[in-house]
């Protein structure tokens, strides 16, 4: 007999200082005093923002002015499968009050943890948060340039970006050399000092992703693998052009994927970009967070978030 499927619409509602909401379930129902994000079922003939909404004011009493779609996941518990969409709650109206007889806490994702047991499906966003949203990448291309990279990776860092990827292809050396490893360990370092994060393209050797802070894989690279291969405690993104790279990028338990190119871009200029609805569509099946790429720059965040993207990544436009 199959399990009962659930369609559930789900409000991460975030302040300006990145604290989360979470409600601890009432008395008498499933999973009682286990801590999750607000929200609830999608009736029929409701859209998901129209079940957020409503959703919110019946459990909190807040009217919903400002969300965008985030990350579409589907958790098997052991009566039902329910396929959660996340949404970001970013400005309400109100102050959120427990309506349903609920506790209800503000918190970082880091020491949600300390609150009591959290539902399942509540973890891996709890996770996706803790990703910055900015996702810049190097193209520095050898020695000669490698101080005129370390002074723009201070600037990015004095304006806040926390997520890096070294990408060097085409280092003069070639991707394995020496000089390139000894500038990668610098770039750590400087990352580490200002609480960022550096990932190491994997074009590069596996040796080095440890050493850094975990690997972004080209979609040809995460196709060889058969399972994660970092630790829960480093950071794993897959590159993906289309469906199946999304879909092997959750076999492989991965935290992010990177989808594009999005707009036109120089670097490929015979190939046609995706355009936001395909993004928009594809970012919908991923059950990760996705960055957009391809003729990115920090103005179009917005228009990225509303088309269910995390963030935007990209070499140019910092």
């Amino acid at each position: 007999m199959s399990k009962p499927y659930i369609k559930v619409a789900v409000g991460v509602i975030v302040r300006d200082n990145g604290e989360v909401l979470l409600g601890q379930r009432p008395k008498g129902k499933p999973w009682e005093d286990w801590w999750e994000f607000p929200g609830g079922k999608i009736e029929e003939n409701e859209t998901v923002y129209q079940a957020l909404c409503r959703e919110l004011k019946e459990e909190l009493d807040i009217t919903v002015e400002q969300a965008t779609p985030w990350v579409n996941f589907v958790h098997e518990y052991p009566k039902n499968i329910v396929n959660l969409a996340f949404w970001k709650v970013t400005r309400w109206q109100g102050t959120p009050k427990g309506l349903e007889n609920q506790r209800l806490e503000w918190t970082t994702p880091e020491t949600a943890a300390t609150l009591g047991d959290l539902l399942p499906a509540s973890l891996p966003p709890l996770k996706w948060l803790s990703i910055p949203n900015r996702y810049a990448i190097s193209a520095i291309g050898s020695s000669a340039n490698a101080q005129a990279w370390l002074n723009k990776l201070d600037t990015l860092l004095d304006r806040g970006i926390r997520l890096f990827q070294l990408r060097e292809p085409d280092w003069d050396e070639g991707p394995k050399a020496e000089s390139l490893k000894a500038l990668m360990l610098e770039t750590h370092k400087r990352c580490q000092q200002k609480g960022a994060r550096l990932l190491i393209n994997s074009i590069h050797p596996k040796a080095w992703w440890s050493l850094a802070d975990g690997v972004q894989l080209k979609a040809q690279d995460a196709i060889l693998l058969e399972e994660r291969p970092l630790p829960e405690n480093k950071l794993v993104g897959v590159s993906a052009h289309n469906l199946a790279d999304l879909l092997y990028a959750n076999i492989l338990r991965a935290d992010f994927t990177v989808l594009g190119h999005v707009l036109p871009t120089a670097s490929h200029p015979n190939q046609p970009p995706l355009g936001w609805k395909s993004f928009t569509q594809l970012s919908a099946e991923a059950g990760l967070p996705v960055f957009a790429i391809g003729g990115m720059n920090e103005t179009l965040i917005p228009t990225a978030q509303q088309n269910g993207a995390h963030g935007i990544a990209g070499i140019s436009g910092w």
